[in-house]
């Protein structure tokens, strides 16, 4: 889990939340687990069976972190050929590295920094990106997804995984309890910087989900925009595709 605020202001800087990212590094994938307790492998799962049908698929996935997406689809079989992950977090992706490399997948996955709004790729290079948890963290959401259009081949597929509020006002308000004054705390505990948790609710209760990201998903040229509330909603799947503008190819 992550968070775009790491003062009392709503809006920080790219460098800050970049610095906020290195000092959680270590024990980010932990905290993801604790904090979540656990749904945030069933949903990474649940993504991974929402890869399109292709084999040997060409992946980008943008704010990587440590790279527990891409392993998380690869443990799942997916049909992965190649997989790049960006992020400009530096240490978490010395974690990410590190990792790769224990599993011995460091010729099939790799790591590198990279701004989810200025991709160092070509037109048409992958054919699925995902993001996972990291959406709520870019500065110019609008135009991520129109990158992640760009460097996508025709009929590829854009994933999003993301935090979301739930519909239900129960459940809801439980939600928002929850964000507001336990997440900080084991979140703080844990890693040993509260502020990068303090204020997650924040961002989370800010951000455009359900329609009004798929709004957004359209309008940066994807089709069959479809998005998934999981778990109550407390996290959405959304998925694009690329349209098939031209006849017979592949």
């Amino acid at each position: 889990m992550s968070t775009t605020e790491t003062g009392s202001s709503a809006t920080t800087s790219p460098q800050a939340v970049w610095h906020m990212f290195d000092r959680i590094a270590p024990r980010y994938d932990l905290l993801n687990r604790v904090l979540s307790l656990r749904r945030d492998v069933a949903w990474r799962r649940r993504l991974a069976r929402s890869l399109t049908g292709r084999e040997n698929l060409r992946l980008l996935d943008l704010a990587t972190g440590t790279g527990d997406q891409i392993l998380h689809l690869l443990d799942a079989g997916a049909p992965i050929a190649s997989a790049v992950g960006i992020d400009m977090a530096p240490e978490m992706l010395v974690q990410g590295r590190e990792k790769i490399a224990r599993r011995g997948l460091a010729e099939r996955v790799s790591l590198q920094e990279g701004d989810a709004t200025c991709l160092p790729f070509l037109d048409g290079s992958f054919d699925v990106a995902t993001i996972a948890f990291g959406i709520r963290n870019v500065g110019d959401v609008p135009g991520a997804l129109r990158e992640m259009r760009r460097i996508l081949r025709t009929r590829g597929r854009a994933l999003v995984l993301e935090f979301s509020l739930p519909e239900g006002p129960r459940t809801r308000a439980a939600y928002i309890t929850y964000l507001r004054h336990l997440l900080p705390v084991i979140g703080g505990w844990i890693s040993g910087d509260a502020a990068a948790y303090r204020y997650l609710n924040r961002t989370i209760e800010a951000f455009p989900s359900g329609e009004a990201f798929c709004r957004l998903m359209r309008e940066a040229g994807f089709v069959d925009v479809q998005a998934e509330p999981l778990t109550l909603g407390v996290a959405t799947l959304y998925k694009g595709d690329i349209p098939n503008t031209l006849p017979g190819s592949a």
